[in-house]
């Protein structure tokens, strides 16, 4: 008498080891993709906020000139905020984009040392299941001897 486990993994455990966590870097973009991305990294600086924001300083004494408080909202409104903020968000968003990165990999990391746990346990599990199963056998083959001696008795 013996007891028999077979472990079979999920194959997403041996796909997920081969393709590692997702980042954005790793995604496919056609031409127009490159495009975006590289004016994206371009425009998502500082340095291109500070650009856009003397850009619109230079257009501050017309709209003081205005002489009326619609243009000054205007300026700040249309020009200012819309030249500056853009590229400050984008700043922003590249530096989320690099933090969901970090955690993506963190995660995957945490993930493959849970794999590796599950793997330690099924293996200590075949080695209890093999003591077991001579525990049982042993257990046998006494009940088999006992039953011979009292068959003679």
């Amino acid at each position: 008498m013996s007891t028999a486990f077979e472990h079979v993994p999920h194959p997403h455990i041996a796909e997920r080891r081969k393709t590692g966590p997702s980042k954005t870097a790793d995604e496919h973009v056609g031409v127009n993709g490159k495009i975006a991305l590289a004016l994206t990294t371009i425009v998502g600086t500082m340095w291109c906020a500070y650009a856009f924001a003397i850009l619109a300083l230079i257009a501050l004494p017309a709209s003081l000139n205005g002489g009326s408080l619609l243009t000054l909202i205007q300026w700040i409104s249309q020009t200012f905020v819309q030249l500056v903020m853009l590229s400050v968000i984008m700043v922003g968003q590249n530096i989320l984009g690099k933090s969901s990165d970090k955690r993506a990999e963190m995660t995957y990391k945490d993930a493959d040392a849970t794999f590796h746990e599950a793997e330690q346990i099924q293996e200590h599990l075949k080695v209890q299941d093999a003591a077991t199963n001579e525990l049982l056998d042993k257990v046998a083959s006494l009940e088999a001897n006992l039953a011979k001696a009292l068959a003679k008795a």
